[in-house]
């Protein structure tokens, strides 16, 4: 889900934009999946944000993505490793029927909790944002004018908002 929206879009500004300045095809390539990877670490630290953020600082309700049943990557990997019983809590909680939406979140974050899916969304966007600097150090321009690229991405990873 997150390669059809934002990674794609992020990566297919930083193709065009390449073109447009000038740059070879496979430099402009290699940007492309510098874009598409940190749009993906961008999507996860997103979601993390949704899920664990501090209000205060997101500017938005914490788990207004559990209240509207988005199948996020946290969801999706509480899937993948949980065992029945907690499938059944986020099936349940994910469901057509629901509680009040704080005990939605509760459930749902005990669930996600009891099975380090923060820690895990946090390997998976490490892991992304490795591969995204791998792209742009291929591209072959000075380091220098690859600096701005990098405190822009450094920017999306550490945000809070």
């Amino acid at each position: 889900m997150i390669e059809l929206k934002t990674s794609v879009l992020v990566a297919a500004a930083m193709k065009m934009g390449a073109l447009l300045g000038g740059a070879s095809l496979e430099d402009a390539d290699m940007l492309y999946g510098f874009g598409k990877n940190l749009g993906i670490a961008f999507q996860l630290q997103d979601d993390l944000l949704d899920t664990y953020g501090d209000p205060k600082k997101f500017g938005k309700k914490i788990g207004g993505d559990i209240v509207q049943n988005k199948k996020t990557y946290l969801y999706l990997k509480a899937l993948q490793l949980s065992r029945p019983e907690q499938k059944a809590v986020l099936l349940r909680a994910f469901g057509p029927k629901t509680e009040n939406e704080q005990e939605k979140i509760r459930v749902v974050r005990q669930v996600f909790d009891a099975l380090d899916i923060k820690g895990h969304t946090e390997a998976a966007k490490e892991k992304y944002r490795k591969k995204a600097f791998a792209f742009l150090g291929n591209v072959s321009v000075e380091c220098s004018r690859k600096e701005e690229m990098e405190r822009f991405a450094r920017a999306l990873m550490l945000r809070e908002a």
